[in-house]
Parts: structure tokens; C-alpha cells; sequence
């Protein structure tokens, strides 16, 4: 039987560089430290931790500057003796692909952008850990939750992920991204008594997760619960929490890729061009993303195993910046590739691994509530899915919570909806915006965690139809 060597991460790029035989090559390499903590009708029921390696070597055959074919081939395996075998099936891959469209000479350290803060950390450190104790301070506050009478079901995880990119352009750089979060449904009642709400936060590190906190939004919410009351589908006067404006934000700053405006494939193209420069609001509203945002920040740099229209594998190494989506209530940029910049005569624009929104009011979400007339306050949605490109439609449900807002009062929970609403069109609308917080996204938290929004009042939310769910 064969021992296993198992080469430092480091070690895997530099060696992967020198077996290439291609005319370039780009080796990323993550490794993943997890950690996980479940609990279920006030018990706890699961906790557990895992290691694991994902590297993809990326071989690239020219003709030319912008002229060449592209070979990707990822893998698991962390015994060194496997990394000849994935160089070469990535420049097999390489020999047979069709010519890349988006083309362009790789970055080397003088043009990755060298303007820019140099925020990587030391090339040949050790990946970052995680484990349960990550969760200590968290459990303890459960379980006072626990001896409630309310049940109580959750999920806290938390991920160190130490990324290593490496090219045959003498490009090196290194991040470690934390990212955790926690989620808690309350359940009061039963049968057709059941009220059911839901509570999230996002961090880094746990320590600045406020559990009471949590527990205690969770409990009045279910305590405006004690009233029924159904309504019928419409438009309502709404209150957006920052939850639930995260995730529309979220697919708005998806649906943002250039050529794809260009083309008039999206919500961002009109005849002629596109919509930078579009004013959407008058409240100055700015969407942006921000790789030094405090307690949000993201790596610095591009790293792509395979290209797309928002980013390029010929673009590793870029550095990322501060990126203003839509600036004071005006769309102000979009997402292209280095090729497609060039294609359309527009700026490099790297996507970014944050969303933040400011620009509102020094107004909290109470403060909202006690101006409102008559509404709904919604606490969070659910499975959203895309109706209409061209206008950004998107269609989804109200989940664990819909609450009546009567003369500044909350004052039951009404029935769930499926809505019909562009989030561009949201922003075309929005009647008021509150104070910017960090927040935790229900819908795509598993995929785009870190954000900050405003809670938004819309005049007019479409509540399309009556919805079953819970």
C-alpha cells in the first residue's frame, strides 16, 4: 500500500506551474475548514467539523495575444502524486477546446493593477482553521432559549476558506475568507394556531452574534402573531426589512453583466445602449460593493476556474475595488470581463463579494412602522425565481411572518403571499429608506452572505396571489 504525501497548498501551485507544458497555465487551489451546529425542537441534535481541498489547474494553448484555447480541469485529491495527472488532463482539455472569446493576455504582478492596496497575506501561510468552539457562546445562549416554551429549530455554520492563485505570469496571492452565519425559527401553537417567524444574522467569527437578541425579535414577532387576519392578494403599502431587501438586491446585482445589456438581453439594456447613467430614485440611494467594507470585507482579487459573462479566466489576479453599482439613485456601472471591456469600450468592472446600500434615513424600522398608516411589514422571502429578464420580473413567497401595520401598530399577521416585483422597478418607487445595517439573507445566504441594507417602504408591493405556505 502507497502512502499519501500531502503537498501544502503553496506547494501544489509551484509544482502544478512547473509540470505545465502548456504555453500558460493558472493554478487556484482552497482549502475549506467547516464547522457546523444544528438544534431542533429546543434540543441540540448535530455538530460537526470537516477539512477538504478543491484546486483547479487551468492550461492556455495560443496563436496569439488574444487568440487561444482554455482547458480547465478541477480536482479533491490532496496526495501530490495526482498533480501531473490533472496538469495534463487540463491541457488535453486545452488542445480540444473551441477558441476562447474572451481572450486577452494574462496579468502579471505590474498589471494585476498595482494602484491597488496590496491587502494579500503572506504567500507560504498556513490555512485558517475553524471548528465547534467557534459555536461556545452561541450554545450557551440557546439554551436559555431552550427552556422556553416556544420551539426552536436553527443552523449556525461557520467556513475558513484559504485561497491560493498562482500563474506562469508570476502572479502570487493568497486570502483567507470567514464567513458564518445563524439562522433561528420560532414555532408558537399548533395545528391551525401554528405561528411560525424567522431570525438571521451574518459574521465573521461569532463574536459579535447577539443570540438574546435574536431571540427576543423572534418572540414578538410571534406574539403579533396572536391575531389572524386574511387579506386578499394586492398592492400594499409594504415595509421591506434589510433581510428581504438583501435578497432583492442580490438578484438585481446578479442581472448586471455587460454585454448582456449591451446585447438587450437584460433589465440594464435600452435601445441604443445600456442604462448607466439611468436615474432610478431621487432618495440617494448607492449600491455598491466594497472589498475593504468593514466586517463584510472579500478577497481582493479575481479567481475564476472557468469564465462567464461577469468574470474571465484570463482575468485572475485582477484586483478587485469599490464598485458603485447604482450611485445616488443613478445606475452607474456594470460587470465586464477585461475582453468584453475592451468589446464595448467600458472599464474593467470585477464583481464584487459584498452588497451594500446606503443612503437612506437615519430612521430604524420601528420608527418606520410608527409612520405607517395602514401596511404590511414583511420579515422575510422565499424562493425567488426570475418570470421576465428584460424586465427583471421576479416571482416569490412570503414566508414566517406577514404582520399587519394598522396606525402605527403592529397589530396581527395576515396570511402568506406570492409576490410579482422588479427589484429595479422597487427602486423606481421606494417611498422611503431607513437606516443601513449588516444583514443576513434568507433566500441566498447559501450562496452571497455578506451585505448591509436599508429597511425600504414601497407605496404599492404586488401581492400577486394568496399563498399556502407557512
Amino acid at each position: 500500500m502507497t502512502a499519501t504525501t500531502v503537498s501544502a497548498a503553496p506547494e501544489v501551485v509551484e509544482r502544478a506551474l512547473r509540470l505545465s507544458r502548456a504555453d500558460e497555465a493558472i493554478v487556484l487551489v482552497t482549502d475549506a475548514h467547516e464547522a457546523s451546529l444544528r438544534w431542533a425542537g429546543n434540543s441540540m441534535t448535530t455538530n460537526g467539523s470537516s477539512v477538504a481541498r478543491s484546486w483547479s489547474v487551468i492550461s492556455i494553448f495560443r496563436t496569439g495575444p488574444n487568440d487561444a484555447r482554455v482547458g480547465s480541469v478541477s480536482a479533491t485529491s490532496v496526495d501530490a502524486a495526482d498533480i501531473e495527472a490533472v496538469v495534463r488532463a487540463s491541457e488535453d482539455a486545452a488542445r480540444t477546446a473551441e477558441p476562447a472569446k474572451d481572450a486577452v493576455p494574462l496579468l502579471d504582478p505590474d498589471t494585476a493593477n498595482p494602484a491597488a492596496p496590496n491587502r494579500d497575506l503572506p504567500w507560504d501561510g498556513a490555512p485558517a482553521g475553524t471548528d465547534i468552539t467557534v459555536f461556545a457562546e452561541v450554545a450557551r445562549d440557546l439554551a436559555t432559549g431552550f427552556d422556553g416554551t416556544d420551539k426552536l429549530y436553527g443552523f449556525a455554520h461557520h467556513q475558513a476558506h484559504s485561497t491560493w492563485l498562482g500563474t506562469s505570469t508570476g502572479i502570487r496571492r493568497r486570502w483567507i475568507q470567514p464567513t458564518g452565519s445563524i439562522e433561528i425559527n420560532g414555532k408558537r401553537g399548533a395545528g391551525a394556531d401554528l405561528a411560525s417567524a424567522w431570525v438571521g444574522a451574518g459574521t465573521q467569527d461569532f463574536t459579535d452574534v447577539d443570540v438574546p437578541g435574536l431571540l427576543n425579535a423572534l418572540s414578538q414577532r410571534l406574539d403579533w402573531a396572536a391575531r389572524r387576519v386574511e387579506l386578499p392578494a394586492g398592492r400594499y403599502e409594504t415595509l421591506l426589512p434589510p433581510s428581504a431587501v438583501a435578497d432583492l438586491m442580490i438578484y438585481l446585482n446578479w442581472s448586471m453583466e455587460g454585454r448582456g445589456a449591451h446585447e438587450g438581453h437584460t433589465a440594464f439594456a435600452r435601445p441604443g445602449g445600456t442604462r448607466i447613467g439611468e436615474r432610478l430614485t431621487d432618495i440617494p440611494l448607492t449600491l455598491y460593493s466594497d472589498p475593504t467594507a468593514a466586517k463584510l470585507e472579500y478577497q481582493p482579487f479575481v479567481t475564476a476556474g472557468s469564465s462567464s459573462e461577469a468574470v474571465s479566466v484570463f482575468d485572475n489576479g485582477l484586483c478587485a475595488q469599490r464598485v458603485d453599482w447604482v450611485h445616488e439613485g443613478v445606475i452607474r456601472s456594470l460587470m465586464y470581463p477585461r475582453a468584453t471591456a475592451a468589446e464595448f469600450g467600458a472599464q474593467p468592472t470585477v464583481p464584487g463579494g459584498n452588497l451594500l446600500m446606503t443612503g437612506g434615513a437615519d430612521t430604524s424600522l420601528d420608527e418606520m412602522i410608527a409612520r405607517t398608516e395602514r401596511g404590511l411589514l414583511l420579515t422575510c422571502l422565499w424562493y425567488i425565481r426570475e418570470v421576465d429578464p428584460a424586465t427583471l420580473l421576479l416571482t416569490g413567497l412570503t414566508r414566517d411572518g406577514v404582520y399587519l401595520v394598522e396606525n402605527g401598530q403592529v397589530t396581527a399577521a395576515v396570511n402568506n403571499f406570492r409576490f410579482n416585483e422588479s427589484p429595479l422597478d422597487l427602486l423606481r418607487r421606494v417611498g422611503e429608506a431607513g437606516r443601513t445595517e449588516i444583514t443576513l439573507p434568507r433566500e441566498w445566504k447559501d450562496w452571497f452572505s455578506r451585505t448591509a441594507m436599508p429597511p425600504l417602504r414601497i407605496p404599492d408591493f404586488h401581492m400577486s396571489s394568496v399563498s399556502q405556505a407557512t
